[in-house]
């Protein structure tokens, strides 16, 4: 049986990972700091205890566990991909989980290996910001491909948003709620906001994809094979909700009156976000219909009462901006 090591385990991506591998048969162990209840405590699924950016720590997982594979969930900064991939050199796979902010211009679709990817000075390289995560993932890419040439076999997986059962960000949450709760909701500008997500057992099935089949200095995107605008993901969860819903388009002179900008609502976006999934699918992947993908994402959302209420405008602001529009 192959061993892997998920790096980052216990909370979302991570967790999904761990399954994936455990049901396709791996020896699974996770490495977290223990800072969050361990979903797989009373599982064969081994977990060790500590720090990702101390070194050290990876030195003893790789001592403890021996593992084939490494997939590395949580490396937020490029000395975290640098670090990973010496340590586990040796390993058949290490994949970096990276994301689509990695690429530096705006095209339809972004494509592996054509589209450029942000640049990283030295400060955002060390800077925990969002305005850094774009660049601090790029720069993990890049460390993934020089450690290709140096002989490791590191590859990058690229998700766009993610949404799915567990979703602790709850962008996705606010939708589902405003879909759940009332008939009537603002969507920004048109509603025609096209920002790629995908589903998060389709990104964990995308990792293990990738570090069985995949190609040493590669980078994949992933998303849903289908994209819908906002709107569309509204009426698609008024179908699993088996309700109506009235979706009002509001542009931004209507919004700034009420106070809000159209970047006030979760998963809006200027300009459309879309990833070629054409690699990946090359390697046998292909993503969850999204009837689906939302069942059991809803299922989840309200069983733990995720609301996401705080990611977006408030239902009395929204409320009074609907009013104004009818009267």
């Amino acid at each position: 049986m192959d061993s892997v090591l998920v790096i980052g385990g216990g909370r979302f991506i991570g967790r999904h990972t761990v399954t994936e591998f455990r049901d396709a048969g791996y020896d699974v162990t996770m490495l977290t700091r223990g800072q969050r209840p361990n979903p797989f405590a009373d599982t064969d699924v081994a977990h060790i205890e500590g720090d990702r950016r101390e070194q050290a720590t990876l030195e003893t997982a790789r001592e403890r566990v021996d593992p084939d594979v490494v997939v590395d969930c949580v490396a937020y900064f490029p000395t975290d991909v640098r670090v990973a991939t010496d340590v586990f050199a040796d390993v058949d796979a290490y994949v970096y989980v990276s994301s689509g902010a990695a690429y530096g211009v705006e095209r339809t679709p972004k494509r592996e290996g054509e589209t450029p990817l942000a640049g990283c000075t030295d400060e955002q390289a060390t800077t925990d910001s969002r305005e850094t995560y774009g660049p601090r993932k790029a720069e993990g890419d890049r460390e993934v491909f020089a450690a290709a040439e140096d002989g490791v076999r590191a590859m990058s997986v690229r998700p766009t948003v993610v949404y799915g059962p567990h979703d602790y960000t709850e962008r996705f949450a606010y939708w589902v709620n405003r879909v759940a709760e009332y008939d009537r909701v603002v969507v920004p500008s048109d509603g025609l906001s096209l920002w790629q997500m995908a589903y998060v057992e389709d990104v964990a099935s995308a990792l293990r994809l990738v570090a069985e089949r995949g190609t040493a200095g590669e980078a994949y995107n992933v998303g849903d094979e289908h994209a819908p605008t906002l709107r569309e993901w509204v009426d698609l969860l008024a179908s699993v909700h088996e309700t109506a819903v009235e979706t009002v388009g509001v542009g931004e002179r209507e919004l700034a009156a009420a106070g809000l900008d159209p970047g006030d609502f979760p998963i809006y976006r200027d300009s459309p976000h879309l990833l070629s999934t054409a690699k990946l699918r090359g390697l046998g992947w292909s993503s969850t219909p999204h009837e689906t993908a939302l069942a059991v994402t809803v299922a989840e959302h309200r069983e733990n009462g995720r609301t996401g209420r705080e990611f977006g405008p408030d239902r009395d602001t929204e409320a009074a901006l609907l009013d104004r529009l009818t009267d």
